[in-house]
């Protein structure tokens, strides 16, 4: 029994709608609620400069170690399985760390916290094919515009909530927001006890097919998709990273580098919600990239040479780049035929893909800081956008990752988990 006709409304798929599109929401909160309540924290926990910067590099670290191993999580337990083992990684570690009385205790707790959040990344969008075949644009636009709200919300709620309480209320409280994608999931099984939504292709019978072993080292697809991903995420990580203290060093003021900051994050929701949606009908998916990439071009040209003339302008136009990260999450889905599939694209993708980005920001600052100069730094996002470009090359024709699986052929065309 396949799932969903390609007309079937959201009916009896309300639950995994709602479960989807919460845990996205509550996806970055581990990782932005901290930096802006750190002040505050130093004087609990004594964080040092290298402790700082382990903490910023935790969350691509984490997320691409969790991202190579989640597929065989997925593969041994199947989707909601794992998806409620991160959830109850994600909500012990955070509710957890804020009772440690050293740094690296809080820090060990927070990768618990972060791993359950890596994996909840990886197993998106295959429960987006899984339970929305037929929605998979409109569904993957909704997730991912969670997602920048989400990015959004935890940095601008941190401060009130710790001045209403205190900071280990603040960071401990998006716990409840991870707790609470629970419960549309657990009403969604209990509504699918006699629907049919398998993980893996069936037989006319109905029996289950089993799938071969994809290995995304030998899929194009996959290094195509991970290239691209590195190349995106590590433009957006130095952004974040390196874009107050850089306008500030041109002559910015704090608040106005914050506010250019937050202008930056808040773009993410207009790409986020029109990427899915017009992708999908596009025959050359590069097409919608380049002109994302004509965007982070010239954001970052205008920050470089004009910082504080236009500065607005320029990080609007970077913060429309933000369009190939979409692009990225929703090509895990239109490069992959199944299930299965779209959790190894996911997963190998996002692991290779964070572990290069990862590495950046700290180049970006090593590089300006060895040179006493931001040239050959913002040269870097250069190379960044030259290794995005290659990847989008390699993904941009209509093949899937179960084509580098041996013997898939013409049969292995047929096999859909619709």
């Amino acid at each position: 029994m396949s799932n969903a006709s390609p007309k079937t409304s959201f009916k009896g798929r309300i639950g995994a709608l709602l479960g989807i599109l919460l845990m996205a929401l509550s996806l970055r909160a581990a990782v932005v609620s901290v930096p802006p309540l750190l002040a505050r924290i130093q004087k609990d926990i004594e964080f040092t400069e290298f402790t700082i910067g382990l903490l910023a590099t935790l969350a691509p670290i984490v997320f691409a170690c969790f991202g190579l191993l989640t597929p065989r999580l997925i593969r041994s337990f199947g989707l909601e399985k794992t998806l409620i083992t991160a959830i109850v990684l994600a909500v012990a570690g955070q509710l957890a760390r804020v009772f440690m009385p050293d740094v690296y205790s809080f820090l060990a707790l927070s990768v618990i916290a972060l791993a359950g959040y890596g994996m909840g990344n990886v197993v998106l969008p295959p429960l987006v094919k899984k339970y929305f075949p037929d929605r998979i644009g409109l569904v993957t636009s909704g997730y991912v515009t969670m997602l920048a709200v989400g990015t959004w919300m935890a940095p601008q709620f941190s401060v009130p909530l710790a001045n209403a309480s205190d900071w280990k209320i603040s960071i401990g409280s998006w716990a409840l927001l991870s707790m609470i994608v629970l419960v549309p999931w657990i009403i969604q099984l209990v509504a699918d006890r006699n629907v049919d939504r398998p993980d893996q292709p069936v037989h006319a019978g109905g029996a289950p097919r089993p799938i071969a072993k994809i290995n995304p080292w030998k899929s194009k697809v996959a290094w195509g998709l991970a290239i691209f991903l590195a190349g995106n995420s590590a433009q957006t990580y130095v952004y974040f990273t390196w874009l107050p203290p850089y306008l500030q060093d041109r002559g910015l003021s704090e608040l106005s580098a914050g506010n250019m900051l937050a202008l930056f994050a808040i773009l993410g929701l207009p790409v986020s919600l029109l990427v899915p949606l017009w992708v999908p009908r596009l025959k050359n998916p590069i097409i919608a990239v380049l002109i994302f990439t004509a965007c982070w071009v010239s954001g970052h040209l205008g920050i470089y040479l004009s910082p504080t003339e236009g500065t607005m302008l320029w990080v609007c136009l970077a913060g429309l780049g933000q369009g190939t990260f979409a692009i990225a999450l929703l090509m895990m889905n239109l490069r992959s035929r199944t299930t299965y599939g779209s959790g190894v694209l996911s997963g190998f993708a996002q692991g290779l893909g964070y572990a290069g980005a990862g590495i950046v920001p700290l180049l970006f600052g090593v590089v300006q800081k060895s040179t006493g100069s931001w040239g050959p730094a913002f040269a870097m996002l250069g190379i960044c956008v030259v290794v995005m470009l290659i990847g989008a090359i390699i993904i941009n024709p209509s093949r899937t990752i179960e084509d580098s699986v041996e013997g898939s052929g013409k049969a292995g065309r047929l096999e859909r988990i619709s």
